[in-house]
């Protein structure tokens, strides 16, 4: 849920070289790599690309990756795909309703055991009067039969997946690595099309931050991810994305600098090329930079962070 189309900001490119190219095949397991397929529901939007990316691994005995949301067709493709084979896990990267709300009919359909990091849960406390604008994309619902712990390995029949949390785009966001592959599957935490909207209170920028460092210090070989095609030079991808993130944070600066104290103004000024469609997105995406400005001493305001705060340079 919620990405970050790429885009040009005022007076700064991005870094990141990103790729538009996909086939979602809706209905069809595609293979991608040995003992691996791709489904993709047929959910497009602004902020899903294609549609959600479900995943199957393994040959006489699998693991599905992010079953995906509720949707009656795509739930009778995995079906299909499966083909009356023993499903042991399902892995959810993370609540949001794109990804997990499939999760409990996948269950009931096989018998597999829910794996994911927790339940659904705001990074931070939410602000006295603050309304999560994420609320209805949450998958408050979903509760894993297992709570995987940081690098914990779950091994089935022929493939072993380990978590790594992620948390920033969500505080329960995980990706997962396919053990002596090079493979990850990485969710909403790096796509190839966009970057992941990183928006109060559900994400975190610093949280969001720590884990590029800490998929950066892998040398995985490629990225499956949640929406459209493959991340083929992770390490590069990550060192853009990291960059981007930081030209990002210094144009909201700029702009405050430069006098601007209401969000609204600064979106018109940073996201001057992106659709307007996008801009409460944005308008989120500059609050967690101003959240981790406000952290490291550099911004200040009057009392708790928001969407209407009126900020100044520290």
């Amino acid at each position: 849920m919620a990405k970050e189309k790429a885009s040009k900001t005022q007076g700064m490119a991005s870094d990141i070289d990103f790729d538009t190219e996909f086939s979602p095949d809706y209905g069809h397991a595609v293979p991608i790599a040995q003992d691996v397929q791709r489904l993709t529901v047929n959910n497009p939007s602004p902020f899903t690309f294609y549609g959600t990316n479900s995943y199957i691994v393994g040959k006489s005995s699998l693991a599905v990756i992010d079953p995906g949301p509720d949707n009656e067709a795509h739930f009778d493709a995995l079906m299909r795909a499966i083909d009356g084979r023993e499903v042991s896990h399902i892995f959810v990267s993370h609540t949001h309703r794109d990804h997990s709300p499939l999760a409990a009919r996948l269950k009931d359909a096989t018998g597999a055991l829910t794996v994911a990091e927790g339940a659904h849960r705001a990074a931070r406390p939410l602000h006295e009067g603050e309304i999560n604008p994420f609320s209805e994309s949450a998958d408050t619902d979903f509760l894993p039969d297992i709570a995987i712990a940081d690098g914990q390995v779950i091994e089935g029949d022929g493939w072993a997946l380990s978590a790594i949390h992620t948390p920033g785009h969500t505080a329960n966001h995980s990706v997962f690595a396919l053990e002596d592959t090079g493979i990850v599957f990485s969710a909403d935490h790096v796509m190839a099309w966009a970057t992941t909207i990183v928006a109060p209170p559900d994400g975190f920028m610093a949280d969001f931050m720590a884990s590029v460092e800490k998929l950066l210090a892998r040398k995985d070989r490629i990225y499956f991810p949640g929406h459209g095609g493959p991340v083929r030079e992770p390490a590069s991808f990550l060192r853009g994305l990291r960059t981007h993130r930081r030209m990002r944070e210094r144009a909201v600066m700029e702009r405050i600098l430069a006098g601007d104290r209401l969000i609204a103004d600064m979106v018109k000024a940073i996201y001057v090329k992106t659709d307007p469609k996008l801009h409460g997105a944005a308008a989120l995406s500059v609050l967690a930079h101003i959240e981790d400005l406000l952290e490291k001493g550099r911004v200040a305001t009057d009392g708790p962070p928001s969407l209407h705060g009126i900020y100044r340079p520290a």
